[in-house]
């Protein structure tokens, strides 16, 4: 039997859970072992708040060990990685997405029109904060951290002291919890961060053979929209303070396969909302990106964007899925 394969991972369900996935699939499609190695990171020893952590909070620490070699290769939530290429790295696969919206998990089975004017509602993202704010439902918007279960717990638990909670559906489904959500929420409504719900899978570019091994993972549409919505971001240069969605989905066009991308930047208040979307072949994704980010700072997201905080490439961080 052929030497299992390091599987870096962070300990947490959520993670866990999802680099499972990802290890079992390459053996079905293989046949090599993999064995999951846990890595602590930066934001799994920190109670702060995310969009205070800093860059690659959640990344910085896996990537440490490929360049050690203490793993062969990594899984991320890929809304966790900075837009900026890492030396000697490689994103050898993104697997088939899952769905990349926002679920609302309220108490009572309320959904999100049917909260009252006070309701406290738990995010740990400013997007999601900024987006609610810009509905002008005069709800109660507050921070919160945690894996899936304690925030759940807020609204669910014994001693619950939440209205309600938005997660990325995607993390729910991954771990099996999708029967709590009670409204999974229109894109309309509450655009996506770019990437959510999408993996990456990373190795050593001086790995050619598990590059290629890899590779048997890639799915081809999951992977052409997560460009387009990183180009975006790379393009607006947004940091973890300054609420940026994007959701790009594929489809098929009058020519043939289209890719069709929606942006948005938002106040922290919610006062401001620019909103523009684009289309074109899946072959241009990165240039769709970039060109919807230019129509957004054209309208003034840089304005926004410059009141959000600071912002730029060090500081591009959206925080784990969970």
């Amino acid at each position: 039997m052929s030497t299992p394969l390091r599987l870096g991972t962070r300990g947490s369900k959520l993670a866990m859970a999802q680099s499972g996935h990802v290890a079992e699939a390459l053996t079905a499609a293989t046949g090599r072992p993999v064995e999951l190695v846990e890595v602590v990171t930066a934001g799994d020893r920190s109670a702060a708040p995310v969009h205070r952590l800093g860059v690659g909070v959640f990344v910085s620490a896996l990537r440490d060990a490929l360049a050690a070699r203490t793993i062969d290769f990594a899984v991320h939530s890929y809304k966790d990685l900075p837009t900026a290429a890492a030396p000697g790295l490689h994103i050898a696969a993104v697997p088939p997405r899952q769905d990349p919206r926002d679920a609302l998990v309220a108490r009572d089975g309320r959904t999100l029109t049917e909260l009252p004017p006070g309701a406290v509602v738990g995010t740990g993202a400013l997007r999601r904060m900024a987006q609610l704010h810009a509905l002008g439902m005069q709800l109660e918007v507050t921070p919160i951290r945690g894996n899936v279960d304690t925030r759940l717990a807020r609204v669910l638990g014994p001693e619950a002291d939440l209205d309600a909670v938005v997660l990325a559906r995607a993390g729910l489904a991954r771990l099996g919890r999708t029967d709590v959500v009670t409204e999974t929420l229109d894109p309309m409504l509450m655009l996506p961060a770019p990437a959510q719900g999408a993996l990456a899978v990373e190795c050593r570019v001086d790995d050619p053979d598990l590059v290629e091994l890899l590779a048997v993972l890639d799915h081809a549409p999951s992977r052409a929209a997560v460009v387009a919505e990183r180009a975006l971001l790379a393009t607006l240069e947004a940091g973890c303070s300054a609420p940026v969605a994007a959701y790009a989905e594929l489809a098929e066009g009058d020519a043939g396969e289209e890719i069709y991308l929606r942006g948005a930047v938002i106040s922290p208040d919610g006062t401001r909302d620019l909103r523009l979307s684009r289309t074109g072949t899946p072959a241009d994704a990165a240039e769709i990106g970039k060109a919807l980010a230019a129509e957004l700072l054209d309208l003034g997201a840089d304005s926004i964007l410059g009141q959000a905080g600071p912002t730029g490439p060090g500081t591009q961080q959206f925080g784990s899925t969970e």
